[in-house]
């Protein structure tokens, strides 16, 4: 009987050895960076001191060089904030959930998307901490035992489950990242050659972060046992973190936000933004690094599919908040949707709809989701219209209350450009930080999903 070797030739392309997979993978991290990496580096290093000097300067005046007034005092400050939490939700997604269901498309993209939700969530964890004012008194959010009495953190308020939420879903991922990064920074060791001092250095940095792998079976055993668990804890946070992120809304009294739709609508969002970014990221990865027989247009296509299914979720929601505030017979409710789509800020919203709604519809089209070029521009879209959607639910909510007499507009100011713009700065340098010592496509990994080279040499026949 023979034995069969199941293969995935459209996830590594070129007849790749696993020799080769080491060298292709490796080669970012072993050779100098290239003036392409040096210019990206310097550019979003600049923007990232740009970021934390806006910071500062908002921390010594006040939070009222902000654009935030009465009635909206929440500002762009939240907007990131929910918007950076939504794109790290992609990462999980693909290491945890599509691990369990062993889809082995995920094995080219997932260091890349779990690396992405690091760096995504230590970009939202800044804006809680900013957001309240007086950053030196941040540490009351905290429960621990005091001296102010009976003050304690209010453990009925969202805003506090944030706290937690956000708190396990980046310890759980930063630990998923690492275990799947052991294996890989052992043949990262092993590859370093030579004995001068820097090679010497090298190996023992690398020698320290592989915690002596040495890949026997009993330490694959271990690891796939680990990974499993991570994977199963992990997976409920996809759905808990954004449901979480969705109560600081929800449970208010506030029209527009009081809905029950939105923790599966703000989950179905985050997962639509996440992809995006993990799009956008990937198809410069492929290009620049020359990574296109490993990050293949299989894999493209694959993630497209599932923006095209969570973006056309996020259009139900749209259509779902209109259905109930007008069902609710509440003409506040009515007035606030009503408001959304025509009122004075009802560019925000028809941007929001054009870029969520309409541009994931084209890749129904098999053509064009598998245009790597086409697909970048679309998910360039996906993220602005995504900071859009959090634009519209905070400012369009608050911006109209009960009282006319209250309503205002909200107009940016520089330094909310300067923050927003900041923080991509902020992340950017953290990525390409990334792709240049750690390697981007788990070695171990892919290699599960070559051809056996035993199986080309025709052994294993019985």
């Amino acid at each position: 009987m023979a034995q069969e070797f199941e293969f995935h030739p459209e996830l590594v392309q070129g007849n790749k050895k696993y020799s080769d997979v080491n060298d292709n993978i490796s080669k970012p991290i072993e050779s100098k960076p290239d003036k392409r990496w040096w210019y990206a580096f310097f550019v979003s290093f600049s923007v990232m001191l740009l970021f934390f000097s806006e910071i500062g300067y908002m921390i010594a005046e006040g939070i009222g060089v902000l654009g935030i007034n009465v009635p909206i005092s929440w500002g762009t400050l939240i907007i990131n904030f929910v918007f950076w939490v939504g794109i790290g939700h992609a990462g999980t997604l693909i290491s945890a959930i599509l691990y369990i269901f062993r889809q082995e498309w995920r094995t080219a993209i997932n260091r890349s998307a779990e690396a992405m939700t690091i760096f995504a969530v230590m970009t939202a964890g800044i804006f809680p901490l900013i957001h309240v004012g007086r950053v030196w008194f941040v540490f009351f959010i905290f429960p621990y035992p005091n001296e102010r009495g009976t003050l304690w953190g209010n453990f009925r308020s969202p805003l506090l489950w944030d706290v937690f939420a956000i708190s396990t879903y980046f310890t759980i991922s930063l630990v998923f990242w690492y275990i799947g990064l052991i294996p890989d920074f052992a043949s990262i060791r092993d590859r370093i050659k030579g004995s001068d001092t820097a090679q010497k250095i090298r190996k023992t940095i690398y020698s320290a972060l592989s915690f002596g792998w040495v890949g026997s079976a009993r330490s694959w055993s271990h690891y796939e046992a680990t990974a499993m668990i991570l994977a199963g804890l992990s997976a409920p946070l996809v759905l808990s973190v954004h449901s979480v992120v969705s109560f600081d809304f929800a449970t208010s009294v506030i029209p527009g936000w009081h809905t029950t739709i939105f923790p599966p609508y703000f989950v179905a969002g985050a997962i639509f933004s996440g992809f995006g970014m993990v799009l956008t990221l990937l198809i410069l990865l492929r290009e620049l690094f020359e990574l296109k027989d490993y990050i293949t247009v299989k894999h493209i296509e694959n993630m497209a599919k599932v923006i095209t299914l969570t973006g056309s979720l996020v259009g139900l929601a749209y259509s779902t908040e209109f259905f109930m505030a007008w069902y609710s017979g509440s003409p506040f409710e009515g007035f606030a949707f009503i408001n959304r789509a025509f009122g004075p800020l009802w560019w925000s919203y028809w941007i929001m709809i054009l870029c969520n709604v309409i541009s994931p519809q084209f890749f129904w089209f098999k053509k064009l989701r598998t245009w790597p070029m086409f697909i970048w521009f679309v998910t360039i879209f996906v993220n602005i219209g995504m900071w859009f959607e959090r634009y519209v639910i905070v400012v369009t909510s608050l911006h109209r209350d009960y009282l006319p007499s209250n309503w205002d507009l909200y107009i940016l100011t520089i330094h909310d450009y300067g923050i927003l713009i900041g923080s991509f700065g902020w992340f950017m340098t953290l990525f390409l930080l990334f792709i240049k010592f750690f390697p981007t496509i788990a070695i171990a990994e892919i290699k599960t999903v070559m051809k056996s080279p035993d199986a080309a040499k025709g052994y294993g026949q019985h």
